[in-house]
């Protein structure tokens, strides 16, 4: 094992609690070997039997190992060890989704050519099951849709902005306080951790890979308290979603802050935790849990170690004839069509909604709801503005926002939402 932190401390520990119930899981007992962390004098956590070392390489160059678990992050070390391990016909089980998303097509087709497992159950929503979910017991049903809360420092920020009224800034300071959130936070915060996930659910879902490069990705961080409660107000709570869906053949996928009506299970799900929808047609699953944590994410790790101690078939992403799925037919989000909420702060005087409302209608977007507050402490000498537009495609709302802001007559910068 490389790494022994949250996720290695977790796994060495469920290894010396749970040991005689996973061997009788697995067949066969199943022992920590070798640790490399870098100081290895410094033994830590529970694998006091095992052999601590310093040398990246040394799991996958050891005769005696059998599966090398990559728990280090990261794309640079973590990619050489799990290639070498690879090389060398080891099994390789990882938590990187970051690796997997960005160099999944030299990995998977590497571990096929040596009839390798490549486990990455907790890449992906920690503790929840979705991915073997996904390659074996909804392995029958067509899917055209998966939608989640993939992350969960993100997802505690936002619950604190909407049950407390907590601005952006001191929500993140408390997830970081909790241990949620890292000191740099822009993995979380700005979506790019959850589009990692997105990539591989999409692998995994629609046998198709969406470039990570291509792929449409905004954060939380200009959230504001004021557009939760405007979004309650109007029956919605706002959560960051990864989406993709197929489209006649065609992938759209992004991750956004969203509109969630009130009812769906997904604008119940608080705190930490995530959940993943899935839809296909054999009908709809929603998996919910924890996103992260050292024994959640352990349990996922050591899940992929027994299925290889079983003497399970190599089923890396699920598909028999693909060493790695062919890149998708990507639908641009902007041509996605769904109703939208517009935040703006305007000036007190006639005319303001007319203007709006004109630029609007010159787009084809018809209004839906209209919800008009007057001055507070909050917004000083502006008045929120918040319109729920019908059906649009996304390409128009941007070109509208656009032409608003060019009539000088916001006060301060715009928001709009996809809604579900």
């Amino acid at each position: 094992m490389a790494g022994m932190g949250t996720v290695g401390s977790g796994v060495a520990r469920l290894l010396e609690e749970n040991a005689e119930s996973i061997a009788k899981r697995a067949g066969r007992p199943v022992t920590l070997k070798t640790v490399v962390i870098r100081s290895p004098k410094e033994r830590v956590g529970a694998a006091k039997d095992a052999e601590f070392t310093n040398d990246l390489l040394a799991p996958a160059n050891d005769p005696e190992v059998d599966v090398v678990l990559e728990l280090i992050g990261g794309t640079t070390a973590a990619r050489e060890l799990i290639t070498k391990a690879l090389e060398n016909g080891k099994h390789v089980v990882t938590a990187n989704k970051a690796l997997l998303a960005e160099y999944g097509h030299e990995l998977f087709p590497l571990a096929r050519s040596k009839s390798c497992h490549l486990g990455f159950e907790a890449s992906v929503a920690g503790g929840i099951p979705i991915l073997q979910s996904i390659k074996e017991t909804l392995a029958a049903n067509e899917l055209f849709s998966v939608m989640g809360i993939l992350n969960g420092t993100a997802n505690f920020i936002l619950t604190q902005m909407s049950q407390d009224g907590m601005p952006f800034d001191k929500a993140l300071a408390l997830a970081q306080e909790k241990g949620y959130a890292e000191a740099d936070p822009t993995l979380d915060i700005e979506g790019i951790d959850a589009a990692h996930k997105l990539v591989l659910l999409i692998q995994l879902a629609f046998g198709a890979n969406y470039p990570l490069d291509k792929l449409r990705v905004w954060g939380i961080s200009r959230v504001t308290p004021m557009d939760i409660a405007f979004a309650r107000q109007m029956g919605y709570g706002i959560k960051l979603l990864g989406t993709a869906r197929k489209v006649n053949g065609k992938v759209t996928a992004g991750v956004y802050p969203a509109l969630v009506p009130a009812h769906y299970l997904l604008a119940k799900v608080e705190g930490s935790y995530n959940a993943v929808r899935l839809e296909g047609n054999a009908g709809p699953v929603m998996l919910y849990g924890y996103g992260a944590g050292d024994l959640p994410t352990a349990s996922a790790v050591l899940a992929d170690v027994i299925a290889v101690a079983r003497g399970c078939e190599p089923n890396n992403l699920g598909f028999a004839d693909m060493p790695f799925p062919p890149d998708a037919d990507i639908l641009d989000l902007d041509e996605a069509v769904s109703e939208h909420f517009l935040r703006f702060l305007v000036p007190d005087k006639p005319g303001v909604l007319r203007d709006i409302a004109g630029v609007l209608a010159a787009h084809d977007i018809s209004i839906a709801q209209v919800i008009q507050k007057e001055k507070s402490e909050v917004t000083g000498s502006a008045v929120p503005l918040v319109l729920q537009t019908h059906d649009a495609p996304a390409r128009e709302i941007h070109a509208a926002m656009r032409e608003v802001e060019k009539l000088d007559i916001t006060l301060d910068r715009t928001m709009h939402y996809r809604i579900l």
